[in-house]
């Protein structure tokens, strides 16, 4: 009996230390090669200051007439008090006849509509995660002229500026390609910069 606890225990520990110890250690080696690394850590994108501007993994809300304006979430992209990271993801749970939720898509329409912007889906309704970085190229299109016109570029301009931070199918396949609202508004900050330390 005294060596099948021991033999146990000692399975145990075993297990543990390949579970525990070993496969995790393994994994974060992996995570910091070099093609890997930006992924494993987060892609994290920082601004001219060297502080983090945000992941482009992660949605964050842009209010801004001079930003592009990304997916409502209902957990407003994991963002607890004073902004900091809650690690909660997920949607509403609201089923299509829910008073509530008709309510909410309705008014975000009016707003929309009193903010001179066409009220497509990406803006009426919330990501399924709660954490989506990406809207459609016709979501981006439609706030064109509006981001355009309050930084003072061309919207020719502001084109090849989308298609730069535009992500295209998943192996050349799959979905849809998707413009990243983080990555495309870090690229108006940086290309507003360059113009200025340039005149």
């Amino acid at each position: 009996m005294l060596q099948n606890i021991l033999r146990a225990i000692r399975l145990s520990l075993i297990l543990w230390l390949i579970t525990g110890v070993i496969y995790p250690f393994l994994i974060f080696g992996v995570g910091q090669l070099p093609m890997l690394r930006e992924k494993a850590n987060g892609s994290i994108v920082y601004n001219l200051e060297n502080q983090p501007y945000g992941s482009t993994l992660i949605g964050q809300v842009f209010t801004s007439e001079r930003y592009f304006y990304t997916r409502p979430s209902t957990v407003r992209y994991s963002q607890g008090k004073q902004g900091r990271p809650t690690g909660v993801s997920g949607a509403s749970n609201l089923a299509p006849s829910n008073p509530d939720l008709l309510k909410r898509v309705v008014d975000t329409a009016n707003q929309l509509r009193d903010d001179n912007i066409q009220p497509l889906g990406d803006f009426i309704y919330t990501s399924g995660s709660g954490l989506d970085p990406h809207i459609s190229l016709r979501s981006a299109r439609a706030q064109l002229e509006r981001v355009a016109s309050s930084r003072g570029i061309s919207q020719q301009e502001m084109i090849r500026l989308i298609n730069r931070s535009t992500d295209n199918r998943f192996l050349g396949i799959f979905g849809e390609p998707a413009v990243n609202v983080l990555r495309l508004n870090y690229t108006l900050d940086l290309n507003e910069f360059n113009r200025r330390q340039n005149q």
